[in-house]
Order: structure tokens, then C-alpha cells, then sequence
């Protein structure tokens, strides 16, 4: 039988997104749950493959990287051994933040991120339109940043967790 989170294990995973070194004594506390059981289900979270790891959420800008990329790729072929090809190659550049397969006008849109628009031509010649089975490649360039969020929306830990609270 598959395992489904309930409304616990929604919380303990919004308290862990706001702040990943959160104890699970604090959690306990703040659900009125033992230090046992938030134990036990942590791990069971990450077990089950709901919490893949624990991060922390740098400032970009103060470490030099400001320009964001959305680059769309088109390639030439698409057998599956091209598809794999050109995905396990980009996985392998720092730059590229992001990697996803689309459907309609490009193949692929990739969240590239280096210090400024230098940094991305480099990139963009000396690596990413070298790649094989390029067919084109566009990009936008972010200018302004108004919502950066890493949290995902768990609605029901959310309740959960204002209601214990209080």
C-alpha cells in the first residue's frame, strides 16, 4: 500500500521548507506532538521520497551571479537516445539551474543563471551551441525579480499548523 501524507506530515513539511533546521523537538512543540513520532515520520517523509534534501537558500545577487537566462532549445533530431543525449550533457553545466522537456515550439527551456550578460555569451559559445543536435536556441532575459519563492504550497499543513499554534 502506497503512503499519503496526512495533515501532520503536510505540516512537518511546510515547517521544514520555512526553515530546514528546525528540530524535531520545535516541530513536536509546535504540533503538540511527542519528539518520537515527528522523528518517525521525518524519516519516513524522507524515505518515501517526500523531503529529497536539506538546503539552504543563497542570496544570489551578493555572490555575483545577476543575470538570469530562460533559454529555449530546439534540437534537430528527436529519437529518444538524442533526447537522453542532450539532457545528460546539460545536466553536466553549472550554469543551467534548471532543465525541462516541453511540448509546442521548442524542445527544451532551460533557468540559467551567471553573473552578467559576458558570462552568458562564454556560456552560450563555448558550451551550449556546441552541443550536438542544436537546432536553435533563444533566450530571455530576466530584467526584474518580483516573487522568488522555493516553498511549495501545502494548503492543508498550512491550516494545520495556524490552528496549533494558536
Amino acid at each position: 500500500m502506497s503512503f499519503i501524507p496526512d495533515q501532520i506530515d503536510m505540516c512537518i513539511m511546510d515547517i521544514l521548507q520555512e526553515d530546514a533546521r528546525t528540530t524535531n523537538k520545535e516541530i513536536a512543540s509546535r504540533l503538540g506532538k511527542s519528539v518520537t513520532s515527528i522523528f518517525e515520520r521525518v524519516k519516513r517523509l524522507e524515505a518515501e521520497g517526500y523531503i529529497l534534501r536539506y538546503i539552504a537558500v543563497l542570496n544570489r545577487n551578493k555572490l555575483g551571479k545577476n543575470l538570469v537566462a530562460y533559454t529555449s532549445v530546439t534540437l534537430k533530431e528527436h529519437g529518444h537516445d538524442r533526447l537522453l543525449a542532450f539532457e545528460q550533457k546539460i545536466n553536466t553545466f553549472p550554469e543551467v539551474m534548471e532543465c525541462y522537456k516541453m511540448n509546442g515550439q521548442f524542445d527544451y527551456l532551460l533557468k540559467v543563471l551567471v553573473a552578467d550578460m559576458e558570462a552568458y555569451e562564454q556560456f552560450n559559445l563555448s558550451k551550449l551551441s556546441k552541443l550536438e543536435n542544436i537546432y536553435k536556441i533563444r533566450s530571455l532575459f530576466v530584467l526584474a525579480e518580483s516573487k522568488f519563492e522555493v516553498d511549495l504550497n501545502l494548503t492543508t499543513g498550512m491550516q494545520t499548523k495556524l490552528q496549533h499554534k494558536k
